[in-house]
């Protein structure tokens, strides 16, 4: 069971397309990480401005540590820009931290699906160990119960990961519209800020992608979709 050749078949597209997408995001921001703006302003600067333009004043932008550990924090209202981005007025930089104010903005502006990802965080954080250990004892002990178990707490997973893209894509969305609207960056650097915000774009693709084919994977196994087979 733990060395099933169909496990790697089914799961295949999503490794590929996930190593892929790693490549991509890292040649992409490297690219355009040495093409500075016109502008002349760094990610966190052109941050906090469309912030104060959105009329959000109570979000605080803050450098952390680590390449591309960009995020916004709802609970603490923190956006944290990584030090390429936070530091430097790039294409790359500006893309990706207009990208984490778009968040911000979401949630100003009570965007649904982020508050439904954000209120399924506790049970992806559990699903991310959770179901596997629960399926390899009922596999171990041959429980199916366990196994269902399994499948039922990883399906949240799932649907956290297919919950997480419309917001990553709305978020894309209204950055390149801030950019652009506020005149930030010019429409030939538009351009580099869409390649950018694709790029990151596809991780999550095929992030959900994987997760997906995990489930598929576990269905077929047990038998629950097409004809079973031990």
């Amino acid at each position: 069971m733990f060395f099933d050749p169909m496990y790697f078949i089914i799961i295949a597209p999503g490794f590929l397309l996930a190593a892929w997408a790693s490549f991509k995001v890292r040649s992409t921001f490297a690219r355009y990480g040495k093409q500075p703006t016109r502008s002349g302003m760094s990610g966190a600067q052109v941050a906090r401005e469309i912030l104060r333009r959105n009329g959000i004043l109570d979000v605080k932008v803050e450098e952390t540590s680590g390449m591309l550990s960009d995020h916004y924090d709802p609970r603490h209202r923190v956006l944290r820009l990584s030090p390429e981005v936070y530091r430097l007025a790039s294409i790359s930089a500006v893309a990706v931290a207009a990208h984490e104010v778009g968040h911000a903005i979401q949630h100003a502006k009570d965007y649904g699906p982020l508050a439904l990802r954000s209120a399924a965080v506790p049970l992806a954080q559990v699903g991310s160990w959770a179901p596997w250990l629960i399926m390899i004892g009922g596999f171990w002990l041959h429980m199916t119960s366990l196994v269902y178990l399994g499948i039922v707490l990883f399906t949240g997973v799932v649907a956290f990961q297919l919950i997480t893209l419309p917001v990553e894509f709305d978020a894309s969305r209204r950055a390149k519209e801030q950019l652009l609207g506020l005149a930030f960056v010019t429409k030939d650097e538009a351009d580099g800020v869409g390649s950018v915000l694709s790029a990151a774009a596809m991780t999550y693709v095929a992030g959900a992608l994987t997760a997906v084919l995990t489930l598929l994977y576990y269905l077929l196994r047990l038998g629950l979709l097409g004809d079973r087979r031990d």
